[in-house]
């Protein structure tokens, strides 16, 4: 056996890398090197045994040969192909496992461990990763899994395992009917590690080569909070706080699905979550359980609407209701009627931006009066990657992708700058997101202009000589501020 490391073929060792999770590689000590033909090569610190060795060569689908490395050097290529910290630098690797049912009498194959292995691993890769939801996708000469990071797919892996073996169990994991393939089905799983408890909502979808299963993430240790540290700028966060210190009146946070909106609905509940005061959230799911904050879920397939839900809400003594979403007429009625009759009301809806808001709620059927006395704020809200600091370096070509775009002298003499991609941000040269915002306070001259069924343009151009800072114009900010790209800008913000 050879005791001195060799030199690596680093795209091979990271595609290999993809079939053995990071918290099992730093565990078992153990990287796969190189590949010849059917056989698989991996370092170790010392010859695995013969179950260990059964282990790899299902996960790998393959024969499994080794090379004893020293633990310093193989410790320091295992962190640089996965890049993780490894104990010893302060970092940790988690493995996340779900809590079964025990049976007396059940015993699982190596295959069957294989697989559970497998699926807790890519499970805690996902984490790891921070991850928002995992894919596991069947299609005809494919079965992959991919990642959804800050926003955006990416493939994590392509296993050699069955699809319909890592489905099933999934399927197990969420308590779900494993026979049944042709109905879409629903269930949750919580998965605990030696330090914190995920939860995961789990969605099945019959397709033409299998079923496609979506895992979403609700990871509670991740998820911040408060309004503090949410990134929100600071006239903006003063102007939150203020229409949130109301003592009554509606505050509605806008934007579409997965730009953060229901994160800064919470921290609101949050920063609103006294002793004194009665808290009452009406959601489609509940996404996070909130502690001293009583929380109900809608169920449309036994009548419990958004609309039927807060009609029983407000015979609940309520100080503050929260609406997961306003999706017709009649809960927007009632939302705004309840606004004006004494309670404090926080709720989401889908539209571009904070004035187009008001538009939309009088297209709805809610009297203009009504509107402009309940509203107190629309925020809406987009969230863009930010640079990878690790890999962040100036980008003068930035400019050139965007010939013809009118763009403010500001951009157009600012220094640009991108991330060339690194180990750290998965080679996407982003890492993290951050919220741009459009923050709308309705005084009384806009509530007058509202009752008087003022134009969309009108609104706009009163708000304008407010002060009103658009969702471009606050992406630009953070451009100019070397924080993201005017690629994630345009590409959340641009109307035509």
């Amino acid at each position: 056996m050879s005791s001195h490391p060799q030199q690596l073929n680093e795209e091979l060792v990271k595609k290999l890398a993809r079939k053995l999770p990071v918290d099992y590689a730093m565990q078992h000590k153990l990287l796969p090197i190189g590949m010849n033909d059917d056989t698989v090569c991996l370092a170790a610190i010392q010859s695995p045994d013969a179950s260990r060795l059964e282990e790899l060569a299902f996960l790998f689908n393959s024969r499994i040969t080794h090379e004893c490395w020293p633990e310093e050097e193989l410790l320091e290529a295992i962190t640089a192909i996965y890049g993780v910290e490894t104990e010893a630098d302060g970092g940790t690797s988690q493995t996340f496992v779900v809590k079964e049912k025990s049976h007396d009498n059940e015993q699982s194959s190596s295959k069957d461990t294989g697989v559970i292995d497998y699926v807790n691993r890519c499970i805690s890769d996902a984490i790891r990763m921070r991850a928002s939801d995992i894919h596991v996708e069947c299609e005809d000469q494919q079965f992959r899994i991919r990642f959804r990071i800050d926003g955006k797919l990416t493939e994590y892996d392509q296993p050699s395992l069955r699809p319909q073996a890592v489905v099933s169990r999934l399927k197990i994991m969420a308590e779900l009917d494993i026979a049944e393939k042709r109905r879409p089905q629903d269930g949750r799983i919580r998965m605990s590690s030696a330090d914190h408890t995920v939860d995961m909502r789990v969605s099945t979808l019959p397709t033409d080569f299998g079923e496609k299963v979506v895992l979403r993430i609700l990871d509670k240790s991740a998820l911040k909070l408060s309004l503090d540290t949410l990134g929100i700028e600071e006239n903006i966060l003063e102007s939150l706080k203020q229409a949130l210190r109301m003592p009554n009146g509606i505050v509605l946070v806008t934007g579409p699905t997965g730009s953060g909106k229901t994160t800064t609905l919470y921290s609101g509940l949050n920063f609103l979550n006294k002793p004194d005061v009665n808290i009452v959230t009406i959601e489609d799911p509940i996404e996070y359980n909130l502690s001293g904050i009583n929380q109900t879920m809608v169920r449309a397939d036994i009548g419990l609407t958004f609309a039927s839900v807060l009609r029983t809400v407000l015979r609940q003594d309520p100080d503050i209701i929260m609406l997961g979403e306003i999706r017709d007429g009649e809960t927007a009625e009632i939302a705004i009627r309840s606004a004006l009759t004494g309670h404090m009301v926080l709720s989401t809806l889908h539209t571009n931006d904070a004035i187009s808001t008001v538009a939309r709620l009088i297209d709805m059927g809610v009297e203009p009066f009504l509107v402009a006395n309940s509203l107190r704020m629309v925020l809406a809200q987009r969230l863009v990657r930010t640079i990878c600091r690790h890999c962040k370096k100036e980008d003068p070509t930035a400019l050139e992708r965007f010939v013809g775009y009118e763009l403010p002298n500001t951009i157009l003499t600012a220094q640009h700058f991108r991330g060339s991609g690194c180990r750290r941000c998965n080679n996407s040269g982003y890492a993290g997101r951050m919220a741009i915002m459009e923050a709308l306070l309705i005084d009384s001259e806009l509530a007058g202009l509202i009752t008087q069924r003022a134009s969309v343009e009108e609104l706009t151009n009163v708000a304008g000589q407010k002060g009103l800072i658009t969702l471009q114009q606050s992406g630009y900010t953070q451009v100019i501020a070397s924080n993201t790209t005017l690629d994630e800008v345009i590409g959340e913000t641009w109307v035509l």
